[in-house]
């Protein structure tokens, strides 16, 4: 089966397909929107922060949801552990910037992540779990969570990050889109 894509270049998710293939196109799909969000813009553009008093930037969005990959598909999913990939102002959801740290270094990370994240669901079922954090747990009121969980949670997040990044986009330079 050949893939579509959009006429920007993002994989179209299939009509018809099983569940599996349904979900990770879904989130291929968004994963290509927040890279196709940040193209072609230079080091001060993906600098610029939202409407006050959010400090959120496209860098930051990068940062983030590259820590959010390694969260849900290497730490709960795969039970592996590691430290944050930013840890910025005492922070460790990624948001925060540094001066050295650029959009090329943000997409290299996201883009390990991402496939560190495929790699660790490579043959699992949808319904094989991983083991949420105690703070997580409680919040949940389980200690496990399914792949399948994951991955809709996943698109989800994407989803609503990419909501921010359209945003984004057209404060900077006007570009608008899908």
């Amino acid at each position: 089966m050949t893939t579509k894509t959009t006429p920007d270049g993002r994989p179209v998710p299939p009509p018809q397909a099983d569940e599996r293939t349904m979900l990770e196109s879904f989130l291929d799909f968004h994963r290509a929107t927040l890279a196709l969000k940040c193209a072609d813009l230079d080091d001060s553009q993906v600098r610029v922060p939202s409407a006050e008093p959010s400090a959120m930037t496209l860098l930051g969005l990068v940062q983030h949801m590259a820590q959010v990959e390694r969260k849900w598909f290497q730490e709960v999913f795969a039970g592996q552990d590691g430290p944050p990939l930013y840890t910025d102002a005492g922070r460790v959801d990624g948001f925060t910037l540094t001066a050295e740290r650029g959009m090329d270094e943000a997409m290299a990370v996201w883009k390990r992540e991402v496939e560190r994240g495929r790699e660790a669901t490579a043959g699992a079922s949808l319904d094989d779990t991983g083991t949420l954090s105690r703070r997580e747990a409680v919040f949940m009121g389980t200690d496990h969570v399914s792949l399948r969980w994951i991955l809709i949670h996943m698109i989800e997040e994407y989803a609503r990050h990419n909501g921010h990044a359209d945003l984004l986009r057209e404060r900077i330079d006007g570009v608008t889109g899908t």
